[in-house]
């Protein structure tokens, strides 16, 4: 299979923090002995990614990243250098500090993709919040859920409460790969979009030249880069660091090595075919 065309914006995946004031039961981070841990010398950080060659999108998580006490300047710092920020929140933060980004990042806009968490967000509150922001901003807004068991009879009803927004659903992850879900439960998944809205519940990628790793990467609160959330999840394909100097990114599409990828921006960027 032939790469896809060279992107011409490249994105990194910044998780910043691993602070957050959830504690989901499903959480794929809930193992973490840590989730006090943030991003230092946040200046060397944003040097590091102006430094980038290219166009670049900057897409901010955690943790949950508005509790990273820097965030809010590290976003305006970013902008103010060109860059296109993202961000993946559960939408916990004051609306004044939602707004605050909206403001920051209004001369190149990403996406804001706002997790909603049923076991600790009210979904009419949750909907009218983002609402809210969407008004303000002109980036594009998208709201994902994963399908825990529970979650899932509730999920089409849930869907026509964000009408007019993007609406996707994620598979629930235990020990790193999709949950052993019924053949039913499996077709009311695929019936939402399937993962991110992909068609396919828990898609397999390997071989298939993927442009990660080039124009895509994922970089921690360290600073450690590595080509993908399933090479970073396995310790493998590091890229280096980008804060010492000494990030070296690949120079074109490579074959994907993992039989499971989660990894929602090359799929959804047009940087891997599905």
């Amino acid at each position: 299979m032939s790469a896809p065309l060279y992107p011409i914006e490249g994105v990194a995946s910044w998780n910043m923090n691993t602070t957050c004031n959830y504690r989901c039961s499903y959480c794929t981070q809930r193992f973490v002995e840590d989730r006090k841990r943030w991003a230092r010398d946040l200046p060397r950080f944003v040097s590091g990614f102006l430094a980038l060659p290219g166009d670049w999108e900057i897409k901010l998580s955690g943790g949950e990243p508005f509790r990273h006490p820097g965030f809010l300047e590290t976003v305006r710092d970013l902008a103010a250098g060109g860059l296109r920020v993202s961000v993946v929140t559960n939408l916990s933060a004051s609306l004044e500090d939602l707004l605050e980004f909206a403001s920051a990042t209004a001369n190149r806009p990403g996406v804001l993709s706002a997790s909603l968490h049923l076991e600790y967000a009210e979904p009419e509150a949750f909907r009218d919040k983002l609402l809210a922001i969407s008004r303000a901003w002109a980036g594009r807004v998208c709201v994902t859920c994963v399908a825990t068991r529970d979650n899932l009879p509730r999920l089409a009803e849930l869907a026509s409460m964000f009408e007019g927004l993007s609406f996707k659903v994620q598979p629930e992850k235990q020990d790193r790969d999709v949950i052993d879900y019924s053949p039913a439960e499996r077709d009311q998944l695929l019936a939402l979009g399937g993962h991110n809205g992909t068609g396919v519940i828990d898609p397999d990628l390997s071989g298939r030249p993927c442009w990660a790793g080039s124009r895509y990467f994922v970089v921690d609160h360290r600073g450690e880069a590595w080509r993908c959330y399933p090479a970073r999840r396995y310790r493998q394909e590091h890229l280096g660091n980008l804060l010492d100097g000494s990030l070296r990114l690949r120079l074109g599409a490579e074959a994907c090595r993992y039989r499971y990828c989660n990894c929602t921006v090359p799929q959804q960027r047009g940087m891997v075919r599905l």
